[in-house]
């Protein structure tokens, strides 16, 4: 029997709960493997490490720090660790199946990236590295070819092996990393703290993705470090003024002088087009522990394991068959929305949209049957991943438009006030309203609200008896999506009250709503 039908039989005897598929590649101690997950279906790649082979490179420590630390981290931007299981021979890693390879392929094969599709990844990685940095972790080798892109092109962060923990006080002195990438303290050999050295090298990948180029680079490795020391390059001119003042700011030789991530967070070329998912700073890891997902955790429990323990186990992050389970039907879930407008999903319209023309209303085929394509969990694992919505085509009430959602949005709020809705803000294109027809307005439209309510009030609805228990009163949720064609489909969904007389506020809303 041959090295390599002697793995694959040890693999299949350790591996019972997987169906290995073909090999995605080869290192230089080990090999990758698409799997199956025979529970739960969902797809895992596996890398299969060989002990001796680790051994003798001296490699036991990086392998064992990308472990430790890829075991406590969850978040929709890097990269997910199921589970590790040892043998005598091999370590076997399973983790998340990355589709679409490293964001460095992409860059080369587009060359620059248009600017909102650099922020957007941009975003991404800033998230996942603030993440890393609050759960006192510096990255230090962060570059595109550690940037992993899913199936939606979403950012991954990978290869922790140079990772190391930060602890207060301590500076890190070891000079490591890709040099091309690498800030000035640590090719000079000075000591760092850590996360200003990954801002340095999140400024040369921003650089990267909107130049498709380095800021540093040369053949001769000495001028390369004396480049980056004096921190020598130039900002090429189809550079907008916002990235052109962002990236200075990010490539300050001075550690001390450098912008912070929090900084970065703030400064008005990352907030624009930023995706409400992200717009928050992530809790740390054992906040996200102590969230379990009911839905989930029943699907789990229904395939053979014990609640009571399942829930024990999730909570003090024990790595099992349960718990394996439980986080990959988690991070590959698919759920429409249950009803209707759950706030699960609430990404706003403003992450990869292109602005198109402002054009005319019209009145849409778009149907109300809408199926969310997965793209990014929340931060606490619990919600259901945020995501575009797709439509079907079936009649229905709605309607469509190019125009920016806010505009679109602007003018829908003002057809509302002026038809005395009241409205309830519950995400940036979705609300709930309450119409009362019991006293005719003075725009000809009969309705007497309790509340108006404008957009960006945060305060609810206030229903008097009268109001909530008439046979009259209308509620309906209003919720603005974007269709396939780079389009935005407005849509209304009575929830309670007397059909006909629903159709008569559309149709009382269609003649108010202003041409955008």
């Amino acid at each position: 029997m041959d090295a390599s039908t002697r793995g694959a039989n040890n693999a299949d005897m350790y591996l019972p709960n997987y169906k290995l598929g073909k090999t995605l590649g080869i290192g230089s101690f080990g090999k990758v493997k698409i799997a199956e997950h025979v529970l739960t279906g969902h797809k895992v790649a596996i890398k299969i490490l060989n002990r001796r082979k680790i051994k003798n490179m001296e490699m036991e420590e990086k392998v064992r720090r990308e472990i430790k630390i890829l075991r406590l981290f969850m978040h929709p931007h890097i990269i997910r660790l199921y589970e590790v299981i040892e043998t005598p021979s091999d370590i076997y890693v399973v983790m998340e199946y990355v589709k679409s390879g490293e964001l460095f392929d992409y860059i080369v094969e587009k060359g620059r990236l248009q600017e909102n599709e650099a922020r957007n990844f941009f975003q991404q990685i800033i998230s996942g590295v603030e993440y890393c940095h609050r759960n006192m972790v510096v990255h230090r080798d962060l570059k595109p070819e550690n940037l992993l892109l899913d199936s939606k092109w979403n950012v991954k962060i990978a290869d922790f092996g140079l990772s190391n923990i930060m602890r207060d006080g301590h500076f890190l002195k070891t000079s490591c990393g890709s040099p091309n990438y690498a800030a000035p303290e640590v090719i000079s050999g000075k000591l760092y703290a850590g996360p200003e050295v990954d801002v340095w090298s999140c400024g040369v990948i921003l650089y990267a993705l909107l130049c498709g180029t380095l800021p540093f680079d040369d053949e001769n490795i000495p001028n390369l470090f004396k480049k980056i020391k004096g921190g020598m390059y130039t900002l090429p001119s189809h550079l907008s003024a916002g990235s052109k003042d962002l990236i200075p700011r990010m490539l300050i030789v001075n550690p001390m002088k450098r912008i912070t991530i929090p900084e970065i967070r703030q400064h008005p070329w990352f907030q624009a087009h930023l995706p409400r998912y992200l717009a928050v700073p992530p809790p740390d890891t054992m906040q996200q522990a102590k969230k379990i997902d009911e839905e989930i955790l029943q699907e789990v429990v229904e395939r053979g394991f014990d609640r009571n323990q399942l829930v024990e186990s999730l909570r003090n992050r024990i790595q099992n068959e349960g718990t394996v389970a439980y986080y990959l039907l988690l991070d590959n879930r698919f759920r429409p929305s249950n009803g209707y407008l759950g706030d699960e999903f609430q990404e706003t319209m403003e992450c990869n949209f292109n602005r198109g023309n402002p054009g005319e209303l019209s009145v849409s085929t778009v149907g109300p049957r809408y199926h969310a394509f997965p793209g990014y969990v929340d931060y606490q694992g619990v919600n259901s991943k945020p995501a575009y919505y797709s439509a079907e085509k079936k009649w229905a009430l709605g309607l469509q438009s190019r125009a920016h959602p806010r505009e679109i949005m602007t003018e829908v709020l003002k057809a509302l006030r002026e038809l005395n809705v009241c409205w309830k803000k519950i995400g940036h294109y979705n609300m709930k309203c309450l119409w009362n027809p019991c006293v005719p307005s003075t725009e000809g439209m009969v309705g007497n609200p309790v509340q108006s309510n404008y957009f960006g009030d945060e305060s609810t609805i206030i229903e008097n008896d009268g109001a909530t228990k008439s046979r009259n009163v209308v509620k309906f949720e209003v919720q603005l999506y974007k269709t396939t064609e780079e389009k935005y489909l407005l849509d209304l969904q009575r929830v309670q009250g007397p059909q006909f007389l629903f159709l008569d506020l559309c149709a009382a809303f269609l003649a108010q709503l202003r041409v955008l």
